[in-house]
């Protein structure tokens, strides 16, 4: 029986990676609520803008990737729609665009309500940045920069701009917090990366993990976890209560996630990317309801 075309549309949406734009706006309410600012349509309109982005980036990097001849059949990844004929190109390459389209006015209307004429700059710059992650004179993928993009755009910018877009200001505290959830957020891409060393080796993708080898990708990996802690740990000082609770879960399962990933190659690390991603979520939920119960 062939493939539904919506289960293929679902697919190409890669739900695995989507906890990573949800959870810098959540961590971020929950850096609202603990310091009393705190807007519904602002947080609401955030994450909607998240999600949008990040699903466009995902139809992006499966049309260019394609278009560059990347991908090939069978891949030990998630299966890519257009590669395998289920979604064709022309459909793709649409999609990426609406949905880029949608998210541009969603934050257009949310830094015209409640922002600052500055955040059009940064709302920019992250359009371009969904683009230029797969496309472009230097996409960012396929230079060893995926990581750093992550951080940047599922980290620094959701957490930060929700925040200040809730009513809050700037702090270093603010910005170290907002690093640690971008670092998570590098750690899924980590183990995607990691999984198709040997794809992207042959058809010449020179990500990070291709460029540093395995065991540095693991270093790299298990490093990223405790400076997300370490970087987030003043917030959970602040909540007070039992709020150690979530941070000793996180660091558990982190250490459970590291030593999988050195044991681990090809398809079965498929799962280990989507408990990355939700791992991230569920600090960064457990954050938000540490402070909403103390």
């Amino acid at each position: 029986m062939g493939r539904s075309k919506v289960a293929c549309w679902i697919e190409a949406m890669r739900l695995r990676t989507l906890p990573v734009s949800l959870a810098g706006v959540i961590y971020a309410v929950g850096l609202g609520i603990d310091t009393h600012h705190f807007r519904v349509m602002p947080a609401i309109l955030c994450l909607i803008f998240a999600l949008l982005a990040q699903i466009a980036s995902n139809f992006a990097n499966e049309y260019y990737d394609f278009k560059r001849g990347f991908d090939r059949v069978g891949r030990d990844g998630p299966r890519r729609g257009v590669t395998e004929g289920d979604i064709s190109p022309e459909s793709m390459k649409y999609a990426t665009y609406a949905t880029l389209g949608v998210a541009c006015v969603t934050g257009c209307v949310l830094v015209a309500v409640f922002g600052y004429w500055w955040m059009f700059i940064i709302g920019i710059l992250t359009a371009l940045g969904v683009m230029a992650y797969s496309t472009g004179p230097y996409p960012l993928s396929h230079r060893g920069l995926g990581e750093v993009a992550v951080v940047c755009f599922f980290g620094i910018i959701p957490v930060c701009l929700t925040y200040i877009l809730m009513g809050g200001a700037w702090g270093w505290w603010l910005g170290f917090a907002s690093v640690g959830i971008g670092l998570m957020g590098a750690n899924v891409l980590i183990v995607n990366n990691y999984r198709d060393i040997e794809d992207d080796t042959a058809v010449g993708k020179q990500t990070l993990a291709v460029r540093l080898g395995r065991r540095s990708m693991i270093f790299i990996y298990c490093s990223n976890g405790i400076c997300a802690l370490t970087f987030t740990l003043p917030a959970w000082l602040s909540a007070g209560g039992l709020w150690w609770i979530v941070p000793l879960f996180y660091l558990l399962g982190h250490i459970f996630l590291c030593l999988r990933l050195k044991l681990l190659s090809g398809r079965a690390l498929n799962p280990l990317l989507g408990m990355t991603a939700v791992l991230m979520l569920v600090y960064a939920a457990g954050f938000l309801l540490t402070v909403i119960i103390s």
